[in-house]
Parts: C-alpha cells; sequence; structure tokens
C-alpha cells in the first residue's frame, strides 16, 4: 500500500493541536477571501510567504498561502479532502509537497502528488495546477537528495494527458560544482533564504503571469463571441 495516497491529518505529539487549528485558519480564509492564486503544500510553501519575494510577487497577484511546516502528501490530501478548496475559485492552484516524504520511495511519492492534482482537479475542473518540482535538501550530497532527484524526473510523465496542469522546474541552481549547498540559498540547507527564494519561485512567478493572463484573454473572446 502506498501510504502517500492515504489521507490522514497530522498525529500532533505535542498536544497543542496546533496542526488543525492551522487547518481551520485556512478554512476561514477560504470563505472569507478571494484569491486568483492558491498555494497549498509543506513547509517551503509556508515560509515563502514571510520572504520579501512573497510580498513583491504574490501578494500583487492575490494569493492565499495555505502552507503547513512539516507536511506531507498524506496531510495535504487529507486538508484538500476536508474542505481547504471547497470554498474557494482561483484561477491557479499551485501545488508543492513531497520533501517530507522521504521514507517512501520516488514512485510512491510521485503517485502521492498526482493524488493531490487529480483530487484538486475533481473539485476545480477548469483551474490551472502548478507544480513546482521538489528542491534539492542537506548541505553534502545524500540519499534523500536523490530520491527527490527522481521524483523530478518521474512527474512529467506522470502527469502527461493532464490538461491544465504545468510542472515548472525550480530546483536549478542550488547545488554546486562540488556537489554542496550553500547556506545563502538556504540557510538550514532545506529552507530557502531571501536569494534562495528569488531563484527558486521567479520562474513560478512568471509562469503564473502567463496563466493568469491567458485566462483573461480567454474571458475576452468569450465576450466577443457572446456578442
Amino acid at each position: 500500500m502506498n501510504l502517500c495516497k492515504v489521507p490522514v491529518p497530522v498525529d500532533e505529539g505535542e498536544g497543542d493541536n496546533r496542526w488543525i487549528s492551522i487547518h481551520n485558519r485556512f478554512l476561514t480564509e477560504s470563505k472569507e477571501k478571494d484569491a486568483d492564486v492558491i498555494f497549498i503544500g509543506d513547509s517551503i510553501v509556508q515560509a515563502l510567504q514571510h520572504t520579501d519575494v512573497w510580498n513583491e510577487l504574490f501578494v500583487p497577484l492575490h494569493c492565499l498561502n495555505f502552507g503547513i511546516h512539516r507536511d506531507k502528501i498524506e496531510n495535504v490530501l487529507w486538508r484538500v479532502q476536508n474542505g481547504e478548496l471547497d470554498h474557494v475559485n482561483p484561477k491557479v492552484i499551485v501545488l508543492h509537497v513531497g520533501t517530507n516524504n522521504y521514507s517512501n520511495t520516488p514512485e510512491e511519492i510521485k503517485d502521492g502528488i498526482v493524488e493531490i492534482v487529480d483530487l484538486i482537479r475533481q473539485k476545480h475542473p477548469n483551474v490551472y495546477i502548478v507544480v513546482p518540482t521538489l528542491l534539492p535538501r542537506g548541505q553534502q550530497p545524500n540519499p534523500v537528495r536523490e530520491k527527490l532527484l527522481k521524483v523530478n524526473e518521474l512527474l512529467p510523465t506522470a502527469i502527461d494527458g493532464h490538461s491544465k496542469v504545468e510542472i515548472v522546474k525550480i530546483d536549478n541552481g542550488f547545488v554546486r560544482a562540488d556537489g554542496t549547498i550553500s547556506h545563502h540559498d538556504m540557510y538550514d540547507y532545506l529552507l530557502l533564504t531571501n536569494s534562495g527564494c528569488k531563484k527558486a519561485f521567479e520562474p513560478v512567478h512568471d509562469l503564473l503571469l502567463q496563466l493568469l493572463n491567458e485566462g483573461e484573454t480567454e474571458k475576452e473572446l468569450e465576450l466577443v463571441y457572446s456578442e
């Protein structure tokens, strides 16, 4: 059984119920706020909103951020199943998850990501879905980094034939010639600094601009043909 495809909430050992409280906050935000773009996923997504890059590039695009630290694929799957995308009508959904599923195989991670994509498509038949590639992690070369790279290699074939699903490569330029990652890009060799965020997410921003503009063009054409 691929546990990535079995939706589960986080088992909060600390006892403070922070994870479910965040989920409930997202449910409220989904009902109270309009967004053209919704980011959903793990620590990479959550940390993005605390950077200058988020404020400069993504806030002007009317984005909501539904990222939760340490979330795995199965946790995001549970959140989507349990309403986080039910009361929204975005033009684009950006999904980044999988870096914390290091105990799973690349094939299981890939299949779990596709499972979320398919669930999003059920809820939003016409939305664009953007899937950034998984970033490398760890200062030195390591098996987890190799596993995530393999996921990136498997994903394009896995989503081939899925309408309005775009993979955007964000993992370029982080691994140096000697195989190391700089703390100037990832301060803890996982989460991005401001400069690392700019390097990773500028391609996402460029793609979002393209997709949002395409959506406006389609609306204009519909108006022309309806007149």
